[in-house]
């Protein structure tokens, strides 16, 4: 009974968030799960951490992916596959009308929001937006390897995490 629980929990899907990572050749992926706890009968939550292999390096830190294990290991850590990235880094979608979504409102209603109450000069348009990855190696660092800083030094280092 519990070889084929664990051979269908294979063949599921899990979503989860790309989070920055030491490791070299794969991504780290964090998946939200609810847990039950007996004694108080409600759910909590607990994030679970996977080491995924992505030899195209298509996701980056933040990102929204679907992935799937492995039928073999690969290594001792890496036991996931990335299967496809289902939102990028702030580029998020409303599954049921297919709008833009930013935070918890439409795209289109806080547009038509500043139609009426009138466009500020420095409220942002996501129309002349440019494409996420376009300011890499100046300002968007995500790419770059990242360490684990185990020591507070007076230089702050923008690729220790």
């Amino acid at each position: 009974m519990s070889r084929n629980i664990a051979e269908a929990a294979r063949k599921f899907l899990l979503l989860g968030q790309c989070v920055p990572t030491v490791k070299q050749n794969a991504t780290k992926i964090r998946v939200k799960r609810l847990e039950l706890d007996e004694n108080l009968l409600m759910y909590f939550r607990k994030d679970e951490f996977y080491y995924c292999h992505d030899p195209d390096q298509k996701c980056k830190t933040g990102d929204i992916v679907l992935i799937q294990s492995l039928p073999r290991k690969l290594t001792k850590l890496i036991t996931h596959e990335v299967k496809e990235v289902v939102y990028p880094f702030g580029d998020i979608t409303d599954p049921i009308t297919n709008k833009k979504v930013a935070k918890e409102r439409y795209r289109e209603d806080i547009e038509k929001e500043a139609e009426i109450y009138g466009k500020l000069e420095s409220g942002f348009d996501y129309n002349k937006a440019l494409p996420r990855g376009w300011q890499d190696g100046k300002k968007d660092f995500t790419s770059k390897p990242t360490y684990t800083k185990f020591h507070v030094f007076d230089e702050n280092d923008p690729y220790a995490i």
